[in-house]
């Protein structure tokens, strides 16, 4: 698969829709693995390939080491998402997804917190590193 800016924007766009639904159905307050499994719903409900809780590989000078790293998703082998639901999200979880995103080769992540009044304005950030740059648009 060819890999294009506008394409990372549009799968970062239904991946927020399907966010937004679960929300709306749900609003805030319930615990992370209560979304998890209502987004994998909404996702399936979309025909939105995906991969969840899959097992983050770290490779370190010719060692695989063995790890409980564990992605919340990760959307059509491009886009990382994490999903939260907290009071506030810190800097440790936006380095989590970074380095999820640097460990899996993926251009895009995507945080999402539902424990927010409103994930449109205030519970979704997106993040790109050096692989996304370098995409043509």
């Amino acid at each position: 698969m060819y890999i294009t800016k506008t394409h990372l924007k549009d799968l970062t766009y239904q991946v927020n829709g399907a966010a937004i639904e679960v929300h709306k159905a749900l609003g805030p307050g319930l615990l992370e693995s209560v979304y998890h499994k209502c987004l994998i719903h909404e996702l399936h409900l979309r025909d939105i390939e995906f991969s969840s809780e899959m097992i983050v590989p770290v490779h370190y000078k010719g060692l695989d080491v063995a790890t409980e790293l564990r992605c919340d998703f990760l959307i059509e082998n491009i886009l990382v998402v994490e999903i939260k639901s907290l009071e506030s999200i810190l800097p440790i979880h936006e380095a989590q997804l970074l380095t999820y995103m640097k460990l899996l080769k993926s251009p895009k992540g995507l945080m999402i917190n539902f424990n927010v009044l409103n994930i449109f304005n205030d519970g979704q950030k997106t993040y790109v590193n050096e692989y996304f740059r370098n995409l043509p648009e």
